[in-house]
Formats: structure tokens, sequence, C-alpha cells
């Protein structure tokens, strides 16, 4: 175990032995559930609390919006807004320690990590992330959806949770920015692809598989993953499996709100609870801050690519044509035209090619050396 993991195993156990000195360990954990524009019938929701509080000891469930008689404490609140109002002042007001609901308008830079059971294994992975937005930037946002991962992952239990990347636009940038990250002493573990090309960025089969802990994706993808994981069995319209689109996770955001969708049944809304209830027992916001103030100091931030070198390639012309008989992966499919452009300024031919894995440069036996070098250099690859 790696020193930022047993520092941060120490902190935990400090506070235990502090909760069991003061006689605090029995405390409630008080969740509220919104109930406000689902397509399921809040006698199910309401079933799902129940679900929930028998299976977690110390779980306090209230309702928030339209509510059949129960006997849960319900707050009533009759527009979207006015659910907002509600749960916002409930949550700052400390009469609750989270919210699970069906929207939320976060705000730039925060993003939710979603819960899925994968099929093939019947292994939890977290998808980061399914709701919200880290950044406007597409590859930077997936850098912070991966930091945003770890801290939900080992706020629910897991010490050092594996990362991967699912093999959309931008994935080899992310990877190529998370092992600088790496260097620069933010600690994370890779976990890899089950294929038999392994690597860091997963292909669809390892989504099945549960091969890693955190899938780092757009955030576009994960909610398309979250509905696909959830519903799959039920033919789209309820959702039964998974704990939801999950906590929201962002620099300077303090509330525990936790998203589910509108078509969450009562299997998800029940662990949809225990999750968020999770994220309180494991300090979520703790662990967030601490998980961001070392991606921070380990630059997380991407410098804006110089505009001069993208603009003096858009007119460089190819040289003369040869066979390509070799291939080069690893580029992102956002930087292969100006990659392949690059190798043009060197006075390589090349050109681009779609494999099976994703993207690849197309290029000359005798070229392939030094082509490598200066996809390198550029930092292509």
């Amino acid at each position: 175990m790696n020193g930022m993991y047993k520092n941060m195993v120490g902190e935990v156990l400090n506070e235990t032995i502090e909760l069991l000195r003061s006689g605090q360990t029995s405390k409630k954990v008080k969740i509220g559930l919104t109930t406000w524009g689902s397509e399921i019938a809040p006698r199910e929701l309401i079933q799902g609390a129940r679900q929930a509080m028998k299976r977690e000891p110390g779980l306090e469930v209230s309702i928030i919006g339209p509510a059949p008689p129960c006997e849960l404490p319900v707050y009533k609140a009759g527009s979207e807004d006015e659910v907002h109002t509600v749960l916002e002042k409930l949550l700052d007001d400390q009469d609750l320690d989270g919210v699970v609901t069906m929207h939320y308008p976060f705000p730039i830079g925060v993003a939710t990590i979603g819960k899925v059971v994968t099929p093939a294994r019947g292994k939890e992975m977290y998808i980061a992330s399914t709701t919200g937005t880290a950044d406007t930037d597409r590859i930077q946002a997936m850098v912070k959806n991966a930091v945003y991962g770890i801290a939900a992952a080992q706020a629910d239990g897991i010490a050092d949770p594996t990362v991967g990347i699912l093999n959309v636009d931008g994935a080899r940038q992310v990877e190529r920015y998370l092992n600088t990250m790496q260097a620069n002493g933010y600690e994370f573990s890779w976990g890899k692809s089950r294929r038999a090309e392994g690597g860091h960025v997963l292909r669809g089969n390892d989504l099945i598989l549960g091969s890693v802990d955190v899938a780092v994706c757009d955030t576009l993808t994960g909610n398309i993953l979250m509905k696909l994981f959830s519903s799959f069995h039920s033919g789209g319209d309820y959702e039964t499996g998974g704990y939801g689109y999950g906590p929201g996770i962002g620099e300077n955001f303090n509330r525990l709100i936790a998203i589910i969708s509108r078509a969450s049944g009562t299997p998800v809304i029940a662990n949809a609870l225990a999750y968020c209830a999770a994220m309180v027992h494991g300090n979520l916001s703790r662990i967030s801050r601490l998980q961001i103030q070392k991606a921070k100091q380990a630059r997380w931030q991407i410098p804006s690519a110089p505009k001069v070198e993208a603009e003096a390639r858009e007119d460089i012309a190819p040289p003369a044509a040869k066979v390509t008989s070799e291939q080069i992966p690893g580029i992102d499919i956002l930087e292969l035209e100006e990659a392949v452009k690059s190798l043009w300024q060197a006075q390589i031919f090349a050109s681009t090619g779609m494999g099976c894995t994703g993207p690849v440069i197309l290029i000359a036996e005798e070229d392939k050396a030094r082509a490598i070098q200066i996809l390198k250099a550029n930092q292509y690859l």
C-alpha cells in the first residue's frame, strides 16, 4: 500500500477511535428521497425506501414531494423548484445528511459517479461520470471524472480502486495526462483490459466483465451506460439494477445529492439510498476534498494547446506516397489528423486508418521507428 493510502487509512482509523470514545457510532443517517417527476408510482419509491431501511440499520428515509399516506416523514413540495428549495434547506440545516433525487441542476464542475453491477461477473463498478459535467472541455472533464470516481470508490470502502478509461474520443489523451499526473505524485492504480492487448483503455467487453473498479468516460456516454445496465432486463422503461447515477462530486460542492432516473424502480431506489448512506459513512466530503487537493498538486489542469503550431500545420502537404504496410496504434481520434501532419512535416508519408481497437496511423515499414519517435516527441503517443 502506497504512502497516500497509508495516510488515509490512518486518518480514518483515528476518526473511528474518536467516534468510539464519544459514543457516536450509533448515529442515525438521514437521507431524503424526492418523488416529484418520477415515472414510477410513489408507492413503489416508498417501498424502495422501506427495503433500504430494512437492510441498512440506522438509515432513516424522509420523503420530499407527493406521497400516499405512509409511516415515513413527508416534506410537501408541489413542483420541481419547490423540491429543490426544500431539499437544499434540509441539507444546509443538517436535518438531512444526503438526498436522492431525480434531477438537480449541478453547477459546472460537478459530476455524478454512478454504480452498476456488471452482468458477466456480478461485480460492482463505478461509472465516472453519469450526469453533470466536471468541465466544459471534454478531455479535462474526463481527467476530473477519474479523480471523482476514485473518491467515490474510496468512500464506498475500496481503499485502492483500479482505474480504466473507456475507448471513447479523447481516451488516449486522458491516459497520457493521468500518467503525467501520476509522475507528478498523484497516486492511483491502473487496471487493465482483459482483452489480449491489455492496456488501460477499456473495450465494451471490459464493461460487461467489470475489469476495473472505476470506468472513466464522458458524461453522455456514462449516462447511456447507466440506462443500459439498469434497465436492459426490463425493456427500458423500469430500471431494476444498479445503485443509480450516484453522488455529485466537485470542487467546493458540499451538498450530498445523489441522482436517480425518473424510470428508477423499487430495487434501484433501495440501492441508491444505501449508496448515498455509504457516502455519509465513508465521509465522501473529506475524501473528495483530499483527492482534489492531491490532483491539483499534481497539476490536473491541462494547459491550453499552442494555437500557432496547429495553425502552421494546416497547409502542410503530404510527401510522396509510399506503401504503408505497418500500423501505429494508440493515437487519440481527436488528434489523429494533427499527428499525421506532424509526420508529413518531417517528410514521412503517413495516412489515417481505423482498426478494431481504434484509430491507427498507416506507415511504411522503414519509417515506423522514426515516426514513433516523432509522435512521442509531439506527445501524440
